[in-house]
């Protein structure tokens, strides 16, 4: 049988440790959205920024604050939310880890942004050697991961402790906290890459230490991690999908089964893949770039599923409702709750970015797209339209539910008006990104060193539309901040429910072996070992300085 929960309401302390990561979350896209604003003006060769501030010094900040702050603290709060909501209140020990991670990665937030404000720190958002930052950048970043690992760790103890309490109870785990336990695992795992590299390379390399770091050993440990950030990113609003826009519109769950066994694919998918970011680097032998293309292509497969889940439950309601026709159901859905239509618009933007995915995993497409701005359009659409948008249209529900306020119906319109703001800047910014990536407009570059070349005069139109896209995103921006503000504390005081879907009674019995984490551990630790194995101990015996060394080039 599946459980459904009594607890419908998050504890008031619970509620205050979530609210702690969800305000420092909008801080980081308010800031972060300001210096993305300021990227697309400086391309538009319209614009010079004062007071001597460097591109790069705001795309650093942008991809930053964005890609890394943003994302994590907000994925947080909606967890620790969504655990104490399904799997009852967090015992004080388990809050008090979430306390301490949440200080640990504000303070490494602070340390690190500061750094970049400072100059020190201008090496973008993947932070690659050669480039090298201030060490108070790097120990910073490792504050953020230490912290993200502590406060994941209480979410999975509460998890743990469910599972004891009703053990023999012949009940599955609560979905949304099965999720958030699939997703914390994958991230503990893909971490270890990124805290390797920054540990034992770039902070003692940073500190003089260490004379000169493997280039090709950092970027794979980076990318061992930066594929599999992308799935902590998606997985959060795959939770929203699957679990809560069910309740949202009236329908059920699809199907127990299929959701979690998406999430196990995710899991055992998402870390053996990174290499296919690093398709024309030299170094990395082309038989296993091919094997990591082919393990990449796999992850496409619970994409599918999650797509035909959604729309298999969205026709169930929509019938339900009285639908006929082949498209009638479509009609039904309720098009002017916030809560549904935001992470809409999401879903479908997923629809041409994972389009896009297939060509940069692609071993021969991704030699045209590569380094060029196609790439930046791509994430846009999936990271910052499916994902936030998603995160957004949750926010909407979730902060009156956790500060005892009310989505009211004005808040509702606004937070619809500012979904269809997004969808046109992001539309008209990502097209015009992925057309001039396909005439090889570079990547991370603010065109200036092209000066008079032909190439760049080409480029100039869709340069013009990256900033009127950006500008309506940066509007779009303000208006987000503003409903956030008035749901954490103007709106009218009441009860907001936090919907969370009952699964569809033909669902069928869920395996208990989708619940087995042991199983699938063992399945993820063994991908890893075989795909990354003998590239890296290939990195390392083969840099000029032998396998003790650290070559810089």
């Amino acid at each position: 049988m599946s459980h459904t929960n009594s607890l419908t309401k998050v504890d008031r302390r619970d509620a205050k440790l979530a609210m702690a990561h969800i305000y420092v979350a909008f801080i980081a896209l308010l800031l972060g959205g300001l210096a993305g604003l300021l990227q697309v003006f400086v391309r538009s060769g319209q614009f010079t920024l004062p007071a001597g501030i460097g591109y790069y010094q705001v795309l650093t900040v942008h991809g930053v604050l964005l890609g890394l702050i943003l994302t994590t603290f907000f994925i947080y709060g909606f967890q620790i939310a969504s655990v104490s909501r399904t799997s009852g209140t967090f015992t004080d020990g388990q809050r008090k880890l979430g306390w301490i991670g949440f200080w640990l990665m504000t303070i490494g937030t602070a340390a690190a942004a500061t750094m970049v404000l400072l100059n020190k720190a201008t090496v973008l958002y993947t932070f690659y050697a050669p480039l090298q930052a201030h060490w108070i950048f790097y120990l910073g970043l490792t504050l953020v991961v230490v912290g993200s690992w502590v406060g994941g760790a209480g979410q999975i103890l509460r998890y743990a402790q469910w599972r004891k309490e009703h053990k023999g109870s012949g009940q599955h785990s609560p979905l949304l906290s099965f999720m958030v336990v699939v997703n914390n695992l994958m991230w503990f795992a893909a971490t270890l890459g990124v805290a390797a590299s920054v540990l034992f390379q770039l902070l003692p390399w940073s500190l003089g230490l260490i004379e000169r770091v493997d280039v090709a050993l950092s970027r794979t440990l980076f990318w061992y991690f930066g594929h599999a950030l992308v799935y902590f990113w998606l997985l959060p609003a795959y939770m929203v999908w699957y679990t809560i826009i069910p309740k949202v519109i009236g329908g059920k769950i699809f199907s127990d089964s299929l959701a979690r066994l998406s999430f196990m694919l995710f899991l055992i998918f998402s870390i053996p893949v990174g290499i296919h970011h690093q398709l024309t680097e030299p170094g990395i032998d082309g038989t296993w770039k091919f094997i990591q293309v082919v393990l990449t292509f796999a992850v496409i497969v619970p994409s599918l599923m999650t797509a035909f889940s959604m729309f298999a439950m969205f026709e169930l309601r929509g019938r339900e409702l009285g639908g006929k026709g082949l498209f009638g159901w479509f009609k039904k859905l309720p098009w002017k709750d916030t809560r549904f239509f935001v992470p809409f618009i999401g879903m479908v933007a997923f629809i041409p970015g994972g389009a896009g995915g297939i060509v940069n995993a692609s071993y021969q497409m991704n030699q045209l797209i590569h380094n060029t701005i196609w790439v930046t359009g791509h994430f846009h659409l999936t990271i910052a339209t499916a994902v936030v948008l998603t995160y957004f249209g949750a926010a909407f529900w979730l902060i009156p539910h956790l500060t005892g306020r009310t989505l009211t119906k004005s808040l509702n319109s606004l937070s619809n008006f500012s979904g269809i703001l997004w969808a046109v800047g992001m539309t008209i910014m990502s097209s015009a990104m992925h057309i001039a990536g396909l005439i090889g407009a570079p990547r991370r570059s603010d065109y200036s060193e092209y000066g008079g070349a032909q190439q760049a005069y080409d480029w100039i139109p869709y340069q013009i539309a990256q900033a009127v896209g950006g500008t309506i995103l940066f509007i779009a921006i303000l208006v987000i901040i503003y409903i956030v503000v008035q749901l954490a504390w103007f709106a009218p005081k009441g009860e907001e429910e936090f919907p969370v879907g009952d699964v569809h009674e033909h669902s069928g019995p869920t395996p208990a072996m989708l619940e087995n984490f042991k199983v699938w551990l063992v399945i993820l630790a063994a991908l890893i070992l075989f795909a990354y194995t003998v590239p890296i101990i290939d990195i390392i015996s083969n840099s000029p300085a032998g396998s003790k060394g650290y070559q810089l080039w």
